[in-house]
């Protein structure tokens, strides 16, 4: 075991306050692990939540583990040494359970590097029965895991709160009872939320790859409900360690959870619902340790301004001489006394998000937003005196035609416009990437436009705008989504092309790869995919019907769609709130 390394861990954990550390023994012991770096895995608000949740547990001794910077790689290699976790320096090998994140697609092939680096035999069927048990949870995990089923063991559906609780109790019972680990798996197969590859035999279509058929083994159930916690109250959700080497070093509080807004595009939208919305005497309790401690505060949530008591908590935060953030907020729910907190926190740019340029996209989509909306968060952020505007646009929507194009481009001068004719100089960004067809999506059905167009447009915007001084264009990687496109629709078979891409140099040569195989990434993302066919998360229940999502999506393709309101009480469209 390399000293150097171990040296490093304990460095971290000596700038860290909030940490859990159990003596050895009488406890089942879980290795969290974020597959990227510390930095960026501690401003995870779920990676706290989770950690927090399982240590206050009476039988559970849960420790965290990052994907190791390049050269620590090196060094782990170099020495021959296994993956540690931050709290005691063990490796992670040793752990019970080994449980990952997975929040994004590209992050997949760190999942695989952290196995190898943990002397983990990567696949499943591999792994005998003293190796860890590896589980997987998060967003990605929840809207389409089998891509990933050649290397989790056991993926959770649904939120962790709602879950981890049955589980550990579960696990724990089954290896008191000394039961083997495929007794195990088939065990955990039985909890609501928790769906088991193995317990599932899953065969494709070689003419069509959306094509599955779907047989569960044994007594697995042949549909894993999504599970969600239905009062939020009864769990924190904030900041759990203090460090500042991370990303956002501010006091994280979850304000609401789930977004009721139904744009079409919004995996997050439709996996997280219904949205519910913490009481305000709970996120008052929240902020008592960011009071304390003088702490910056960050509102966490799909869309802050939507929060029904925002102005009343401003007040609070700010009454208490505590400054704030925001993750996001909606330029058509945006209150004065929101804006004035931010720029009084210190803020210098308001993010708004309209998805597209043009009056009619934004109703195929659903976004709800017009310019009229955008103006006046403007006028607001001008008053309180901030001076620069960020904007989100995706470009390839489904239907998008030149026309739209160009609407992002005048609407992107007439707000630079409205600036400058109010005082504001700044900086007008535009942050664009490429539309990715999500499951569990009215537009999982919906090709990704090619990637020829999407450079095109890209070019198209950029060269439009350039001379326009203080517009900046930021924009992703087409290729890497592409990339992000065929592992978020794929397969079990997805698995094996993404195992051969990691062993060839990572998400740069999946390129290569399918075309080794016969295929294409255009062939794979590029195609509409029939309405009846059997796609390979079908064997997921979200707690609402396909037939709901291809009405949205039929209605998008509508001449002048109409706009689907928002989640209310009493509602039950979509079946989510049916019980």
């Amino acid at each position: 075991m390399s000293w150097q390394l171990k040296e490093q861990l304990k460095e971290l954990l000596k700038e860290e306050t909030g940490y859990y550390i159990y003596p050895a023994g009488g406890r089942t012991r879980v290795a969290l692990a974020y597959p990227n770096s510390y930095f960026v895995g501690m401003s995870n608000l779920g990676l706290h939540i989770i950690y927090r949740l399982l240590n206050q547990r009476q039988d559970t001794a849960c420790e965290r583990c990052f994907l190791p910077e390049k050269k620590q790689q090196a060094e782990y290699v170099k020495t021959k040494s296994q993956l540690m976790t931050v709290e005691t320096q063990s490796q992670v090998s040793s752990f019970d359970i080994l449980a990952f994140i997975m929040s994004f697609e590209m992050d997949y092939f760190n999942i695989i590097k952290m196995l190898e680096l943990s002397k983990i035999k990567p696949f499943a069927k591999d792994r005998g029965e003293r190796d860890p048990l590896v589980i997987a949870g998060g967003p990605c995990a929840t809207f389409n895991p089998e891509p990933m089923s050649r290397f989790i063991d056991v993926f959770v559906i649904g939120e962790g709160e709602a879950i981890m609780p049955t589980f550990m109790a579960t696990y724990n019972q089954a290896r008191s009872a000394g039961k083997t680990k495929a007794e195990i798996l088939t065990v955990l197969a039985q909890i609501p939320g928790v769906y088991v590859p193995s317990c599932y035999d899953i065969a494709y279509d070689k003419e069509d790859r959306f094509a599955a058929t779907i047989r569960p083994i044994g007594d697995a159930p042949p549909t894993i409900s999504r599970q969600w916690q239905k009062n939020l109250d009864e769990y924190p959700g904030e900041t759990t360690i203090y460090t500042e080497n991370t990303e956002f070093n501010l006091h994280l509080v979850e304000i609401a959870r789930g977004c009721g807004r139904h744009c079409r595009f919004c995996m997050a939208g439709y996996c997280f619902r219904k949205p519910r919305n913490r009481s305000l005497e709970a996120i008052e309790k929240m902020l008592l340790q960011a009071k304390k401690d003088g702490r910056r505060v960050g509102l966490m949530g799909a869309a802050i301004s939507d929060y029904p008591e925002i102005d009343a908590l401003c007040r609070e935060i700010l009454g208490d001489g505590l400054s704030m953030s925001v993750a996001s907020f909606r330029a058509d729910s945006v209150t004065m006394e929101l804006v004035d907190s931010l720029a009084k926190s210190g803020l210098k740019t308001l993010t708004m998000a309209p998805e597209a340029g043009s009056k009619r996209m934004r109703a195929v989509i659903n976004k709800g937003i017009e310019e009229e909306h955008l103006i006046k968060a403007m006028e607001m952020g001008i008053k309180a005196g901030i001076r620069h505007f960020r904007l989100y646009i995706m470009i390839g929507l489904p239907g998008e035609a030149p026309e739209d194009i160009q609407g992002i481009i005048d609407m992107a001068n007439r707000l630079k416009d409205f600036m400058e004719a109010n005082g504001a100089n700044g900086r007008l960004t535009l942050s664009i990437n490429p539309f990715i067809p999500k499951p569990f999506t009215p537009f999982q059905w919906a090709p990704m436009a090619p990637l020829k167009y999407i450079q095109g447009a890209l070019k198209q915007i950029t060269a439009a705008l350039k001379k326009r001084h203080n517009i900046e264009i930021i924009a992703e990687s087409p290729r890497d989504a592409y990339v992000q496109a065929v592992l978020a629709r794929g397969n079990r078979t997805t698995g094996d092309y993404l195992w051969e891409a990691y062993e060839n140099g990572g998400s740069k040569a999946m390129k290569s790869v399918l075309k080794s195989h016969g295929l294409s990434m255009e062939d794979i993302v590029s195609q509409p995919v029939a309405l009846d066919n059997v796609l390979p998360w079908d064997m997921l229940d979200m707690g609402f019907s396909k037939e709901y999502l291809q009405k949205e999506y039929r209605e998008s393709q509508q001449a002048s769609p109409r706009h689907t309101v928002q989640c209310f009480d009493g509602c039950h469209r979509c079946g989510v709130c049916r019980d």
